[in-house]
């Protein structure tokens, strides 16, 4: 028996949700006294395969076919669906981003399995198999029980954490037996943005809200991002008056965060925006209203006007950084 978990990759490189993903399926593993084995799909050397090796990975069940380059959900869950048979899993993990939600049902239904997404934390009980998960917009917490023979998880990002544990790593190339019928997805071109921060893979996450006045102001909020290392996002009201595009809208209608710092400035804090970053660890909010919302949510927080506290946040980053 065997705990499989999907890696995928991004032109040929793991990202953190993978190694996240890879490090708690070694956990589980090692919890239930089986294998870890990670499956990537697509071209990947095998210096990145080897970085697997340091998240407590086993095996390596690499499928170096370049059509998967084009992320098909249902080809790569056609894929997963062998690999588990191959290597007897019990245990599916995979990452809770975008590709994970469209892969994990179709996998679910494949092998007859029982599903849980967003998953924040090793099971409770391996009989019955339980495990929790944030519900309510991560206002309470679920305990899900699982009787299926094969079960598919979805881990949430950044509850887990990277955990590093050294192992002997076997890399082993398997078949798919994927035809190009199996390949309904033909992309034509790619546009990526360049120089930016995903917020997706952002540590620390600088967002601004109505409360910044307007886009001319938004400056502001770019220079704290930019010597913090951060991303940068928006509430849902912003990105629709189009101060600032749609890809940075976060919230419950928009992308879901989980950084370790988010700094919500000029926020309210409606429930459909925190329910997109409640999954934050430090959340740090400024906004004039004293009742304002978001900082029920927020671990510190600062009233007064964003316009004259986010300055002072610029410098204090810079003495911190120089």
């Amino acid at each position: 028996m065997s705990v499989l978990i999907y890696v995928d990759n991004t032109d040929g490189k793991f990202k953190k949700a993978g190694f996240e993903a890879a490090s708690y399926g070694a956990a589980i593993a090692q919890q239930a006294g089986m294998k870890a084995v990670a499956v990537s799909l697509g071209k990947v050397d095998a210096a990145e395969l080897q970085k697997l090796a340091n998240y407590g990975i086993n095996n390596v069940m690499s499928s170096a076919d370049e059509r998967f380059a084009s992320m098909d959900n249902q080809a790569a869950a056609k894929a997963l669906a062998v690999a588990a048979i191959q290597c007897n899993a019990e245990i599916i993990v995979l990452a809770h981003n975008n590709l994970g939600k469209a892969i994990a049902p179709r996998l679910s239904v494949k092998l007859q399995a029982g599903l849980v997404t967003n998953v924040t934390g090793l099971p409770t009980s391996l009989s019955p198999f339980t495990v929790n998960k944030n519900v309510f917009t991560g206002k309470a917490v679920g305990h899900t029980t699982i009787h299926t023979p094969v079960k598919v998880l979805t881990l949430s990002y950044n509850s887990f954490g990277l955990v590093e544990k050294t192992t002997d790593l076997v890399v082993e190339s398997f078949d798919t037996g994927l035809g190009q019928a199996d390949f309904g997805l033909n992309v034509e071109q790619t546009q990526q943005v360049t120089g930016k921060i995903l917020l997706s893979e952002a540590e620390i996450v600088v967002a601004g809200g109505r409360g910044m006045k307007g886009p001319e102001n938004w400056s502001g909020i770019e220079e704290l991002a930019s010597v913090l290392g951060a991303g940068t996002a928006c509430s849902r009201p912003v990105s629709d008056e189009g101060w600032r595009p749609h890809g940075e809208h976060v919230g419950q209608t928009g992308k879901i965060i989980a950084p370790n710092l988010y700094f919500a400035l000029g926020i309210s804090g409606a429930i459909q925006h925190l329910g997109g970053v409640s999954g934050s660890k430090v959340i740090v909010a400024v906004n004039k209203d004293p009742d304002a919302p978001i900082f029920e949510a927020a671990d510190y927080g600062i009233v007064g006007d964003v316009m004259k506290v986010l300055p002072q946040f610029i410098e204090a980053a810079k003495e911190l950084k120089g």
